[in-house]
């Protein structure tokens, strides 16, 4: 299924053609936090799957507005551990002994303050990964992007490990279409163009035409029975296909010399038979590339719906909170009261319900 077409609901995802409904069904669902009365702020906390999803949707809200959120997105997926770290804590709630233990057993030795550190940190700070109760797994938003990975495993390790993430940009402005060296001028300094291109296709993502002479010939609409050529002549001219030609492909199709060839041409050209364009040297993703693009364009647009997401539920929660501050002060149930003597405790679900 292709996640770039999936929004979330509270126990999943579903097709994003449906989002409009989707997302009304989940705010009606959501809303249920209202109406509900757990006897304590604890049973609210700790077993009410709407206020954890509040709270990460809260949470996928604060961290995805960075600027840099993809970038380090990337960067935190691109390493092999912590993509096997994620697979794993995906399949279900572990403690960082029982994730030792899983490493350990895919050939993975590592402490558990480097697992901490190195690998489950990173996957906190970009929200792929919630903890709670010294326990951790994966959030909504991990699911997804574990699901995304997963159809992409081997596509990750064509990128560098840690970088600013040029080779990506470059990935996905190719995706639309062939650029030449100075669109990719725009997007990325001339002082590390060069060395970026070169990388991508010496890792085969990128191409350039095998052909090295960008001056092409053509043939003009003038009718060439109007005048008289030799038959040397009569045969460039006949060689001369739609889509322009080289000098040098040229020559080796009709078996002539470059120097030859070139005569002609000139003859060709006073006639105004032929005339020739330059046509500048353009890069465009080889087969993998166009994985590589693909994959990262729909990591994007995860991220996009989900932020998306996130933003709509905050948007109805602070509606309703207006709302519910202008209702004139109304007798509380018993079990609100126990909220009172929590004050703090009280804030927090509040500012999540």
């Amino acid at each position: 299924m292709d996640l770039t077409k999936l929004a979330f609901d509270e126990v999943g995802l579903v097709p994003i053609e449906q989002k409009n409904q989707h997302f009304a069904a989940m705010l009606r669902v959501l809303g249920e936090c209202r109406n509900c009365s757990p006897l304590t702020p604890l049973e609210c906390i700790s077993r009410c799957k709407h206020w954890r999803l509040k709270n990460e949707m809260r949470r996928f809200n604060e961290i995805m507005e960075n600027p840099n959120f993809m970038k380090d997105l990337m960067n935190v997926l691109k390493n092999d551990t912590r993509l096997v770290t994620l697979m794993m804590i995906s399949k279900g709630r572990c403690s960082v002994g029982a994730l030792q233990d899983r490493l350990r057993k895919a050939g993975e030795s590592h402490s558990q303050g480097t697992i901490i550190d190195q690998y489950l940190r990173r996957l906190l700070e970009v929200g792929l990964v919630a903890e709670a109760q010294n326990e951790y797994y994966a959030t909504t938003f991990g699911v997804g992007v574990t699901e995304l990975v997963e159809n992409s495993a081997s596509i990750v390790g064509f990128l560098p490990k840690s970088s600013e993430c040029y080779e990506e940009n470059i990935l996905m402005a190719l995706l639309g279409g062939p650029k030449t060296y100075e669109d990719m001028n725009r997007l990325i300094s001339q002082k590390i163009i060069s060395r970026i291109l070169k990388r991508l296709k010496t890792v085969n993502l990128i191409k350039t035409p095998r052909e090295r002479d960008y001056i092409f010939f053509f043939k003009s609409k003038r009718d060439p029975d109007k005048e008289t050529l030799i038959s040397t002549e009569k045969r460039v001219y006949d060689n001369i296909p739609e889509e322009g030609i080289s000098v040098k492909r040229l020559a080796e199709r009709i078996k002539l010399s470059k120097r030859r060839t070139y005569k002609h041409i000139r003859h060709l050209k006073g006639t105004k038979l032929v005339f020739f364009r330059k046509r500048p040297k353009v890069y465009r993703l080889t087969s993998d590339g166009e994985k590589v693009a693909t994959f990262i364009k729909d990591l994007r647009d995860l991220v996009e719906t989900t932020l998306c997401s996130s933003q709509l539920v905050i948007r109805d929660n602070e509606n309703s909170y207006m709302r519910v501050s202008q209702q004139p002060e109304q007798h509380s149930r018993k079990p609100t009261l126990l909220f009172a003597k929590n004050s703090q405790k009280l804030i927090a679900v509040q500012n999540i319900s």
